[in-house]
């Protein structure tokens, strides 16, 4: 049985266009893998703590050694790198916030990304510890950045496509929807994301025949 691990992240519950989009990712998702499971994190409604000192700490202790102040301080990281590791595909749907990812999600991020458990290093430098997993990115900017003079701005997708690749995970596909602030553009570009997704599992369907 599949299973797809869908993060949320907009602080916007109502009207947000990057759960809008997810939705409907989902959606398809379902319809493609009728016996897969969903598993729902709402980053808005379940906040995850910065990482702090003992955090820390308890990552870069060995196992037998970790006091009981560690282990309760990195229970949360297990538990997240857990579902992480039992699931198959990712949908990761964020909006830009100050030219990057919410701080939620950047959170959620620092609890997951641990030597040892999600990449390792050697004498050749990092490799990854989740792979066959496939990534989803949902995106959202209030202006037009691709091809664009502020494409250079756009720290979003790069850094999520990077810290995806450093556990081993692949980015299969994003779909951004720009100009979400721009009325005019608004529905157009929101039609052709979804068409994007609509063709994706057509396509994934047809390499599956």
């Amino acid at each position: 049985m599949r299973k797809l691990l869908r993060i949320d992240c907009s602080s916007r519950i109502v009207g947000s266009h990057s759960r809008a989009l997810a939705d409907y990712f989902e959606k398809n998702w379902v319809k493609a893998n009728p016996d897969g499971d969903v598993v729902y994190l709402d980053l808005a409604k379940k906040q995850i703590p910065h990482i702090q000192n003992q955090t820390i700490e308890g990552f870069y202790t060995p196992h037998g050694q970790l006091s009981p102040e560690h282990k309760k301080a990195t229970a949360l990281s297990d538990k997240l790198i857990e579902e992480l590791k039992f699931t198959d595909d990712i949908l990761i749907s964020s909006p830009l916030y100050n030219l990057n990812i919410p701080s939620n999600l950047k959170a959620y991020l620092d609890h997951v990304v641990r030597v040892g458990h999600t990449f390792n290093v050697n004498e050749k430098g990092y490799y990854g510890l989740l792979e066959n997993k496939s990534a989803f990115l949902v995106t959202v900017k209030g202006g037009s950045y691709k091809d664009t003079y502020m494409e250079q701005y756009d720290f979003q997708e790069p850094y999520l496509r990077a810290i995806l690749g450093h556990m081993g995970i692949k980015t299969r596909e994003i779909f951004s929807l720009e100009g979400s602030s721009d009325a005019k553009l608004l529905e157009h570009n929101k039609i052709a994301v979804q068409n994007s997704i609509a063709l994706s599992f057509k396509k994934q369907n047809n390499d599956i025949k």
